[in-house]
C-alpha cells in the first residue's frame, strides 16, 4: 500500500525534527512544516499499519476548518503546499489541550458510567444516559503529554500549577467555546452533530493563536443528526463519524493500550475499511468530494512540493 508511515526529510535551513503520534514536524526559524502521515493512533498507541489517504483527509479537513474560522480566532496556518502538508507559524505551545464536549460520549460517558459525577472539576447532572446532549457545552482540559497518556486536569489545577495565566486561560476558554459554536453550526449544515472535539493553542508574539488541526476525525466525534433523537429514545447506539469505531474494534479484540495487551492483527480488508470511513468522513464533514492523490511515490511528491514552497519564500 502506498502510504506515509514515516518521513526522514532533510530540508534546507531545517532546525529541528519532531515525530508526533500522527504528524512529523519539521522546524525552521519562524515556520513549522507539518507532514500528516497515514499513521493511526488509539489509546495513545500508534497502531502497526498505516491507513491509505488518512493523512490527506486530516490535512485537508484541518485546512477547510482553519480557513473557515479565521474570523473567530487567529490561527497558525500559512500554506498547504501538498495534500499531506501544512506550513504555519511557529508558536510557543500552551501545555494543555482544550477538550470541549456538547454530549455525554466517549471518555466522558465512561467516567459517568463508572459512577463519577465530576470530570476535570466540572459537575455533571444526574439522570443522563450515553450520548445525551449536555445542558451546555463543557470544557474538560487535558495536559499535553509528549510521552504516554494525556491526563485530565481541572481549570483550578491548571491555574494552581501556573501552567497558564488566568487572563490567558479565560481567553482560551472563550476561544474554545466560540470555535465549538462555529464547528457545531458548520456540522449542522452538513446534517451532522459535533459531539466533542479538542483544540490546541500557542502564543505568537503575545497573541493567542489556534494551532494544529481542528474538527478532524482524529480530534473530534460527529453523530448523524437525522434519527439522533429517535435512537436516544430507543436506547440505540448513535450512528457516528469518528475514530471511535477503531477504538471499539480494538476493545472488542482485547486491546485498550494497557500493559501486556497485544494489538490485534490489522488485515488489508480492515485497513481499507478504515480508509473508506475516513474518506466518507471528509465528504460528510466538508460537503466536498474527496480527490485521492494517487502519486506513485508519496514521499517524493511531499519532498518536492515542500522544497519548491521553501524556495519560493
Amino acid at each position: 500500500m502506498n502510504v506515509i508511515k514515516n518521513t526522514n526529510f532533510n530540508f534546507p535551513n531545517q532546525t529541528n525534527f519532531y515525530k508526533g503520534k500522527v504528524r512529523d514536524v519539521y522546524s525552521f526559524e519562524n515556520l513549522l512544516v507539518m507532514v500528516a502521515s497515514d499513521r493511526i493512533s488509539a489509546f495513545d498507541v500508534v497502531l502497526p499499519r498505516a491507513i491509505p489517504f488518512k493523512g490527506q483527509v486530516l490535512n485537508q479537513i484541518a485546512e477547510h476548518f482553519l480557513n473557515a474560522t479565521r474570523d473567530v480566532v487567529p490561527n497558525w496556518l500559512v500554506a498547504t503546499p501538498d495534500p499531506n502538508v501544512s506550513v504555519g507559524l511557529k508558536c510557543e505551545t500552551y501545555p494543555v489541550e482544550m477538550v470541549v464536549r456538547g454530549y455525554l460520549a466517549g471518555h466522558a460517558w465512561r467516567t459517568y458510567k463508572s459512577g463519577l459525577r465530576t470530570l476535570c472539576g466540572v459537575t455533571l447532572p444526574e439522570g443522563l444516559k450515553e450520548n445525551d446532549k449536555l445542558p451546555t457545552p463543557i470544557i474538560t482540559p487535558t495536559t499535553k503529554a509528549h510521552e504516554g497518556h494525556d491526563e485530565d486536569i481541572s481549570r483550578e489545577e491548571i491555574l494552581a500549577k501556573g501552567l497558564v495565566s488566568e487572563a490567558e486561560y479565560v481567553q482560551l476558554e472563550q476561544y474554545t467555546l466560540a470555535l465549538f459554536a462555529k464547528g457545531t453550526e458548520m456540522a449542522a449544515e452538513q446534517g451532522l452533530i459535533l459531539v466533542d472535539t479538542k483544540y490546541e493553542f500557542g502564543n505568537k508574539d503575545g497573541q493567542i493563536t489556534l494551532i494544529d488541526e481542528i474538527h478532524t476525525p482524529d480530534s473530534s466525534r460527529y453523530f448523524y443528526a437525522d434519527g439522533y433523537q429517535e435512537r436516544q429514545n430507543n436506547n440505540e447506539s448513535q450512528k457516528q463519524l469518528s475514530k471511535e469505531f477503531v477504538r471499539e474494534w480494538l476493545i472488542a479484540n482485547g486491546f485498550q493500550g494497557k500493559d501486556g495487551q497485544v494489538i490485534p492483527e490489522m488485515t488489508d480488508e480492515w485497513v481499507n475499511q478504515v480508509s473508506e470511513r475516513y474518506i466518507e468522513l471528509f465528504e460528510q464533514v466538508t460537503g466536498k468530494k474527496f480527490v485521492k492523490d494517487n502519486s506513485e511515490n508519496i514521499l517524493d511528491r511531499v519532498e518536492e512540493n515542500v522544497n519548491s514552497y521553501l524556495k519560493s519564500l
